[in-house]
């Protein structure tokens, strides 16, 4: 694996080791309107992500089915909605941070937050190793430089994610250090996920169109069900509405410029 894929692989957490790292410079809890903010960017990163990087692709390399190109991408995307729906069936959601302990899990309020925020960076890092996997098979679906659009999405939603976690458990008394690594390793799964995607891939290259749409729609399960409800709370949500649109724009810049 050559040095730009590792370091492809490597970006999205990155993004969380530097969010995690606003311990260190910020004091005391996120605020309300910047956790709306902050959530509602990532959103729209991932929406766009989820299109330009994935959704689109899969639909190109389905082209030669013709009227039926439209099968691989809409059956991927609701295979990657059920995955999500199920691992939510058994886990907390990351929005249940308010101190109060959901009827899913009897986990402490700390460990749910971390618990849903790792889970829930599976799918990012399946999205990244999908596109370096088609990068290694060799085919054009997602360009080199596509796929370091996506990388370079996901790390900069990333960046918020790891403040979100830092910062509460920081709030509660934990100490620097140990609220820092906390956040940071909930963003380690990304690469693991991303290298396990590879691996898999690499044997059914075939199924590529599927795996791009299953990553697709494993995101847009994560905006729905977790970041829209968060950015949306409470009062002056506008925040989080017009955070959401500058993440869209900025995520399909990127990958319009780099692609």
């Amino acid at each position: 694996m050559d040095l730009h894929i590792l370091g492809g692989l490597m970006l999205p957490f990155l993004g969380t080791t530097l969010g995690a790292a606003m311990v260190f410079l910020l004091k005391g809890a996120i605020s309300q309107t910047l956790q709306r903010i902050l959530t509602g960017f990532a959103a729209g990163v991932m929406v766009a992500a989820s299109f330009w990087s994935l959704l689109q692709p899969a639909l190109e390399g389905s082209a030669h089915l013709g009227h039926l190109s439209f099968v691989p991408a809409s059956v991927g995307f609701l295979i990657g909605i059920g995955f999500l729906l199920l691992l939510d069936e058994v886990t907390p959601h990351m929005h249940m941070d308010n101190g109060e302990e959901g009827p899913k899990s009897s986990l402490k309020r700390t460990t749910k937050l971390i618990l849903a925020v790792t889970l829930h960076n599976i799918p990012e890092g399946m999205a990244v190793g999908v596109v370096y996997a088609n990068l290694l098979a060799g085919s054009d679906l997602v360009s080199a430089a596509g796929s370091l659009a996506l990388a370079l999405g996901i790390a900069i939603q990333n960046f918020p994610e790891g403040a979100i976690v830092s910062m509460p458990l920081r709030a509660e008394g934990m100490p620097k250090g140990k609220t820092f690594l906390y956040g940071m390793l909930s963003g380690a799964v990304e690469p693991v996920a991303a290298i396990v995607t590879i691996l898999a891939s690499s044997l059914v290259t075939s199924l590529l169109p599927y795996l791009l749409a299953f990553a697709a729609g494993a995101m847009f399960y994560v905006v729905v069900e977790e970041l829209i409800p968060e950015m949306s709370e409470g009062k002056h949500s506008n925040a989080g509405t017009i955070a959401f649109s500058l993440g869209f724009v900025l995520m399909m810049v990127l990958d319009v410029a780099l692609g």
